[in-house]
């Protein structure tokens, strides 16, 4: 096959995700695992790095309102960043924000257990960008705002 494992497809972010993401909770670091000797010995947590990009990766708990099973509407989105990466909107709703991702991309892999496995993707992002700037509704929106500002 030419392509190999782990390969990652860039992806614009409206083909991903039509309706756009909504973040729930904030970022964290993504940490290795750490033994319970590890812990007892107060050695501190390491964070990951993208074996790609040399990037440290945080991660955010993501659902898609597109998704129409439930059980794969949330999952986690890795953010690769020297620094934690601040999402650009305002929270919708306690704890709730939408928000658009920069620098997207897509890993397929294999998701579920036993005879229960679909194809599923890890998605990678290298930060945030305003929501709606780049999507149809924002430049409807726009459009709309124009008018009623001509009228």
């Amino acid at each position: 096959m030419a392509i190999t494992k782990g390969f990652r497809f860039e992806i614009a972010f409206d083909q991903a995700f039509p309706q756009g993401l909504v973040m729930v909770g904030e970022i964290t670091a993504d940490t290795e695992y750490q033994s319970r000797e590890d812990w007892t010995a107060g050695r501190p947590t390491r964070q990951r790095v993208d074996e790609v990009t040399g990037k440290r990766q945080w991660k955010a708990t993501v659902t898609d309102p597109d998704e129409t099973k439930a059980k794969r509407a949330s999952f986690e989105i890795t953010l690769l960043a020297d620094v934690q990466p601040v999402p650009a909107t305002s929270e919708a709703l306690p704890g709730m924000r939408p928000i658009e991702l920069d620098g997207l991309t897509a890993e397929p892999k294999v998701a579920g257990q036993g005879e229960f496995k679909y194809q599923s993707y890890a998605f990678r992002a290298t930060g945030f960008k305003a929501a709606g700037s780049g999507s149809k509704s924002a430049r409807s929106a726009t459009a709309g705002e124009a008018a009623t500002k001509a009228a």
